[in-house]
C-alpha cells in the first residue's frame, strides 16, 4: 500500500468514526410526539412527562463509567417531587457493554444502584436502527465532531416544554448538571 492510499484509508476510519457521512434526521417536530417501550415491554408515550425536566441517557452495565447511575438516581430521588424525571435507555452499542436481556438489566440497575427512574428496553442510538427518540435528540443538540453518540452516558437535557437545550459527553458527571437541572425546575 503506497502512502496516498494509507493517508485516503486513514481519512475514510476517521470520518467513518466521526460520523462525516450524512447523519441521519428526524421528522419527529416534539419530544411529546415520541414512545419508547419500557424495560417490561409495555409502550410509554414521552407525552406522559409534559411540563416535567427530562433528563435522558444512554445506560450500560459493564462500563467504566457505570457508576453514574448513582449519580442519576441521587438526582432524581433529591429533585422528582419538583418535576424532573430520568429515563434510562440501555444500548450495547459501545464495546459490547450492556449484552443483558431485559431481566437482567432491570436486576443490575436495582441490586447495584437502587435506580427506582424508568428504564426503556435496550435500543440503538446510533446507525440504521437508530431509535426514533436518539434521532430526535442528536438532530435537536449536535455533538462535538459529528452528531452521533461518541459512548455510553451521554446525557440530554429537556426544559418542561419538552425542549432538548443541553447535551453533555459520557464523561461529565451527573452531578455537574445539577445546576442546568435546577435553573429548569
Amino acid at each position: 500500500m503506497n502512502q496516498t492510499s494509507r493517508l485516503t484509508a486513514a481519512l475514510l476510519a476517521i470520518c467513518s468514526f466521526f460520523s462525516c457521512t450524512k447523519a441521519q434526521t428526524s421528522t419527529v417536530k416534539s419530544f411529546y410526539e415520541l414512545k419508547a417501550n419500557s424495560l417490561q415491554g409495555k409502550e410509554i408515550s414521552m407525552e406522559q412527562y409534559k411540563g416535567k425536566v427530562v433528563v435522558i441517557v444512554n445506560t450500560a452495565s459493564k462500563c467504566g463509567f457505570t457508576p453514574q447511575y448513582e449519580g442519576l438516581e441521587k438526582l432524581y430521588v433529591k429533585y422528582k417531587d419538583r418535576g424532573l424525571v430520568i429515563l434510562g435507555f440501555p444500548c450495547n452499542q459501545f464495546g459490547s457493554q450492556e449484552p443483558g436481556d431485559a431481566k437482567a438489566i432491570g436486576e443490575f440497575c436495582s441490586i447495584n444502584y437502587g435506580v427506582t427512574f424508568p428504564i426503556f428496553e435496550k435500543v440503538d442510538v446510533n446507525g440504521k436502527n437508530t431509535h426514533p427518540l436518539f434521532l430526535f435528540l442528536k438532530s435537536s443538540l449536535g455533538g462535538t465532531m459529528g452528531d452521533d453518540i461518541k459512548w455510553n452516558f451521554t446525557k440530554f437535557l429537556l426544559d418542561k416544554n419538552g425542549k432538548p437545550v443541553k447535551r453533555y459527553g459520557s464523561v461529565t458527571k451527573p452531578e455537574d448538571i445539577e445546576k442546568d437541572i435546577v435553573a429548569l425546575l
